[in-house]
């Protein structure tokens, strides 16, 4: 076995069959034919199913699969390592964020990063926080920000903040008087809701909440974008339940839209960080774990990022 067959390996499965794989990779299929029957030889077991539609990995195919993944990733980054100018730390890291968290976090640590260790490329994704676990889960990322310590139970993770939920709507909205200062569950039941679909524990959090009041809730949209559903809310389509982060996309939100208190619910959401193993993340991804800790610390203890806690 060696790193060009599982390389090779890797790009198939994820082409979904060799013909795809091969054009990507620049290899005859026959050739490539060839290389995957050496490893499966050597492996002794078969590693992919074939059907009239492509492939896809066996149940020993996905275990060298993500294993795989995790060696490529760490052979890209001792070639860096190797490369580097003594004294100075270089190289790829990848960073998984949700939407919100993006939002309040995004760029204080892409221009930290760049400050500090300009010879980093921070690769940065955004994604449903269902879909950075499972990046995190196949080694895809080096860290990530979820909201469940049962997201990627096999890595280690460290509790960074808990945010408050809020109501928002527009500061000129009519739905509730300009004068109230929090809301209860009940007058957030009457009102039009813009929520994100049952997929994002957000939701199941906030519908747990109120199925447990037996208080129904009234969503008139169901949006998955972040920035849809703000632009939504603030055009007075409805009114959505989010942490304050949401409002930080944009300047002009902050000072557009009402954030409320839940007067009467403890409605909040854990934030964790997720990495690999410290003995396996590199230099460059060592230092951006810590730059990015001391970054949420600081936009934290500054009321950068409010509404939330310090854990």
């Amino acid at each position: 076995m060696n790193l060009r067959q599982l390389q090779y390996f890797v790009r198939i499965v994820e082409c979904g069959s060799l013909a795809k794989a091969s054009r990507q990779l620049y290899i005859a299929q026959p050739a490539l034919s060839q290389q995957l029957a050496k490893l499966e030889e050597e492996v002794g077991k078969p590693l992919l199913l074939r059907s009239s539609k492509g492939v896809t990995p066996t149940a020993n195919g996905a275990a060298l699969l993500q294993h795989a993944r995790f060696l490529l990733r760490q052979f890209e980054q001792t070639l860096t390592i190797a490369r580097q100018e003594p004294g100075s730390i270089q190289g790829m890291v990848s960073v998984g964020l949700a939407s919100t968290t993006l939002s309040a976090l995004g760029g204080p640590l892409m221009r930290r990063v760049r400050e500090q260790y300009p010879g980093i490329v921070l690769n940065v994704v955004e994604g449903l926080s269902g879909h950075i676990a499972q990046m995190m889960r196949l080694s895809q990322l080096d860290m990530a920000i979820l909201f469940s310590r049962d997201a990627a139970p096999d890595l280690p993770s460290e509790a960074l903040l808990e945010e408050d939920l809020f109501l928002m709507l527009p500061r000129e909205s009519a739905l509730l008087p300009a004068r109230r200062r929090q809301v209860t569950c009940e007058e957030i039941a009457q009102l039009p809701l813009i929520l994100p679909t049952s997929i994002h524990g957000l939701r199941r959090r906030i519908a747990h909440e109120f199925e447990q009041r037996n208080l129904p809730l009234q969503v008139v949209a169901e949006i998955d974008s972040l920035s849809l559903l703000m632009l939504c809310v603030k055009d007075g389509l409805g009114v959505t339940i989010k942490p304050m982060s949401a409002v930080m996309m944009e300047d002009r939100w902050r000072e557009e839209m009402r954030c409320l208190p839940i007067a009467d619910a403890q409605l909040r959401r854990p934030n964790y960080l997720f990495s690999t193993e410290a003995e396996r993340m590199s230099p460059a991804a060592l230092a951006v774990h810590e730059t990015l800790r001391q970054t949420v610390r600081d936009l934290v203890e500054g009321k950068v990022w409010q509404g939330v806690t310090l854990l």
